[in-house]
């Protein structure tokens, strides 16, 4: 069976040499899959056998929602990823869209070649509009309770965001100090890792991704809980690798694919949400949050004409 099993994916390899190793794209991953599949072990083939069936959903799905779907472990799904010359499932699911979605859908969902510039105006509204409807649906106003609370009794904040969560991160950073609360936002993973490892039970952080995939956000989200501070997750509504290490989970509900170049509705649902947190915080702590807003408003008037 070994022999046959690197037969296979030899075969595999040699389709697109040019895969995660390589210059170009990873392509043809259906294919690969199904001519892999014959040598692999049973739990492998339980993965190749889910992702063939339900190829159009997995490009929305998370690891963990693939692992329990085949029955099998997140580890062996990213080991089935590297077995088709992928780096993780990330890349999986990128190569995979590329196969399945027209090219104006990495873009935007709901967009076509042929929209006029007042089509793509109301398209984008529209989603970013109902990207808020649902996330109000689906926001659990304890955990936002919790959330201020574990803010509130905290020495010190910690944010932590990648990509395309950074700025989300460093916009509630700021938001944060203008009410006078205490904190920093790490936007580089390797800090990141080094802060978290740090934190405390005195430590509150936040970590933001819209997937709940991301290696380096959760592992500081795992290393800043393995320190014993209190893990508050802003993330899409689903499973994810990342709500293993939270403590309070606060869901967006965006409903969009995650192989886009960036994310667009949920940016919109993520500022919502800090904008909620912030607005509770402040009117809990009123006198501070008036005065330190009142008194940074004076520095920062010195940098404007």
């Amino acid at each position: 069976m070994q022999g046959r099993t690197k037969e296979a994916v030899d075969q595999v390899n040699g389709i697109d040499k040019a895969g995660s190793n390589g210059v170009g794209p990873l392509e043809g991953v259906l294919d690969r899959l199904r001519l892999l599949r014959p040598a692999l072990a049973p739990a492998a083939a339980r993965i190749a056998d889910f992702i063939i069936a339900n190829a159009d959903n997995v490009v929305n799905m998370s690891v963990t929602e693939v692992a329990e779907g085949a029955r099998a472990s997140e580890g062996s799904v990213v080991g089935l990823c590297q077995q088709l010359g992928a780096r993780g499932f990330q890349q999986l699911k990128l190569a995979l869209a590329r196969d399945l979605v027209r090219p104006v859908q990495f873009i935007h969902e709901d967009l076509t070649r042929d929209d006029d510039t007042s089509a793509v105006i109301e398209k984008i509204f529209r989603s970013g509009m109902q990207a808020l409807q649902d996330t109000l649906k689906v926001l659990d106003t304890h955990a936002v309770n919790r959330a201020v609370q574990a803010i509130l009794q905290a020495r010190r904040v910690e944010l932590y965001g990648i990509g395309s969560a950074a700025p989300i991160a460093e916009d509630a950073n700021y938001r944060l100090l203008r009410i006078g609360i205490e904190s920093k936002v790490i936007v580089d993973s390797h800090v990141q890792a080094i802060s978290a490892s740090l934190a405390g039970p005195d430590v509150a952080v936040i970590t933001i991704s819209h997937s709940g995939s991301t290696h380096e956000t959760v592992t500081a989200t795992r290393l800043a809980k393995e320190a014993g501070a209190t893990a508050i997750c802003i993330t899409n509504f689903g499973k994810s690798p990342l709500l293993a290490h939270a403590d309070i989970v606060l869901h967006t509900m965006a409903r969009e694919t995650q192989f886009r170049t960036e994310a667009m509705t949920s940016r919109i649902a993520q500022l919502a949400i800090i904008d909620a947190l912030i607005a509770k915080l402040a009117l809990l702590t009123y006198d501070r949050a008036v005065d330190t807003i009142g008194r940074t408003f004076e520095v920062l008037s010195t940098k404007r004409f």
